[in-house]
């Protein structure tokens, strides 16, 4: 392309703000508008977009045909989608000649739909993936880009994971934008990985609640797919409640014989319970008593 490639940024958290930054400092783009989430527009992107002249658009619902009508005088060539949280429709779809892209941090066609990084700890998953997509109709069905994968270990948390998508996911999405300057773009269908893929469901309150019925490496799972800055796995000492940061399985069984989901083992740095199929350690948690052997950890 001999001109600038002009985008619309729809984005939102600090994913976008790498992205921004790599978009804002290459001299083939220009980034024509932001439109951050509706009931919290990111502050960080409102402070680039007054300094760099870039005008701010905030609605409600971007597929009304009053803010469609505003975009079209954009005449943007591409729209690119990084954590926004509004759905596009088919007439907001076509508007950009060259459609629109989205960031997503799943090996796309598996893990579509929200909290993945949540997810693929839960199903002890060996490695997950960051996909940039054509945007179509379905939800995060498009034609794929580019997609990367990462390996997890034992030693990753919620919070490794997310920081490494921090990191990754601009990076990608930039190197999609750049394929797409270049017209160096080969569309992966998702149907010729997978007809079917897999969704996730979007987690809520009481989720982080712990089914002490789980075995040792389920239970540790868990407590490492909600950890800080989730809403970390939660439990209760009678009607105390308890949070549990960090744990480890614990192979020794050296312990007091206690019945299940009870503290087998008490120390100053942590305590050991007894868990479906063996002991769970708990190296870092929250709560208002202290614990003694024999207390049982759950309703």
């Amino acid at each position: 392309m001999n001109t600038k490639l002009k985008i619309g940024f729809f984005a939102d958290g600090v994913w976008s703000h790498e992205a921004l930054s790599l978009f804002l400092k290459d001299e083939n783009l220009e980034v024509s508008f932001i439109c951050p989430r509706y009931n919290a527009p990111d502050t960080y992107l409102q402070k680039e977009a007054l300094n760099n002249c870039i005008d701010f658009l905030i609605d409600s619902n971007i597929n009304n045909q009053i803010f469609k009508k505003k975009l079209s005088t954009y005449k943007c060539d591409l729209f690119v989608s990084m954590s926004f949280n509004q759905i596009f429709d088919k007439e907001l779809i076509n508007l950009p000649k060259l459609g629109i892209i989205n960031c997503h941090a799943s090996k796309l066609p598996f893990y579509r739909g929200r909290n993945i990084l949540n997810w693929v700890l839960i199903n002890d998953e060996k490695e997950f993936g960051i996909t940039v997509h054509y945007v179509d109709k379905g939800v995060d069905t498009g034609d794929i880009i580019l997609q990367k994968t990462f390996k997890i270990s034992d030693h990753d948390n919620y919070k490794t994971l997310l920081e490494l998508s921090f990191k990754e996911c601009p990076l990608i999405l930039y190197e999609s934008v750049k394929l797409i300057i270049g017209n160096k773009v080969k569309r992966t269908p998702q149907s010729t990985i997978s007809n079917i893929g897999s969704y996730c469901m979007r987690r809520k309150s009481g989720d982080e609640l712990i089914n002490w019925d789980s075995n040792a490496r389920e239970l540790f799972n868990f407590v490492r797919a909600i950890t800080e800055p989730g809403p970390c796995a939660k439990s209760y000492v009678g009607n105390n409640l308890i949070k549990i940061v960090s744990c480890q399985i614990e192979n020794s069984s050296n312990f007091v014989n206690v019945p299940h989901s009870h503290v087998a083992f008490v120390c100053e740095d942590y305590f050991i319970i007894k868990v479906k199929d063996g002991h769970l350690r708990i190296n870092n948690w929250v709560c208002s008593i202290k614990l003694k052997i024999g207390d049982k950890i759950g309703l």
